[in-house]
């Protein structure tokens, strides 16, 4: 199972930082290739995203906890999607540290599970995800600012 954990510290207080990881609405805004998130309620939310040849694609995730100012763990929903041939489950866990008085540490951790003949692809899936990793926290350095 591909993970993927990276750290960085960003120039900004752990709330102001949560208001931009903990809304789902703000996805756009940081994380790769989202042109913008639908049907967010309690929960619940749909990214859609833009291929490299400009296709838009839908992924579903389910909330499993948010704890503002320091967790947000989301789980996409692989069953009966076109994800469902290379991925089993993937899942997004963000922790918010404080770090003095205003700056955060963020630890942002993606972990995949591939499925049937992904599984022996996995390094080219971990090489990927760590560009997408080091990518949403380069978007957050750009909006909050990077830290000591």
């Amino acid at each position: 199972m591909p993970v993927v954990v990276r750290t960085r510290q960003l120039a900004a207080p752990p709330s102001a930082v949560w208001r931009t990881v903990g809304d789902p609405h703000q996805l756009a805004r940081w994380w790769p290739k989202v042109l913008r998130v639908e049907g967010v309620t309690s929960g619940r939310f749909t990214q859609v995203m833009q291929t490299e040849s400009g296709r838009d694609v839908r992924a579903d995730y389910a909330l499993l906890e948010a704890r503002a100012p320091a967790l947000w763990h989301a789980e996409q929903e692989v069953e009966g999607t076109p994800f469902e041939g290379v991925l089993a489950a993937s899942d997004t866990e963000i922790m918010l540290q404080p770090v003095g008085e205003a700056e955060t540490l963020v630890t942002l951790t993606l972990r995949r599970r591939m499925t049937g003949v992904a599984r022996f692809g996995g390094f080219l899936m971990r090489r990927a995800t760590a560009r997408v990793v080091e990518t949403a926290l380069d978007n957050l350095e750009g909006i909050h600012g990077r830290g000591a």
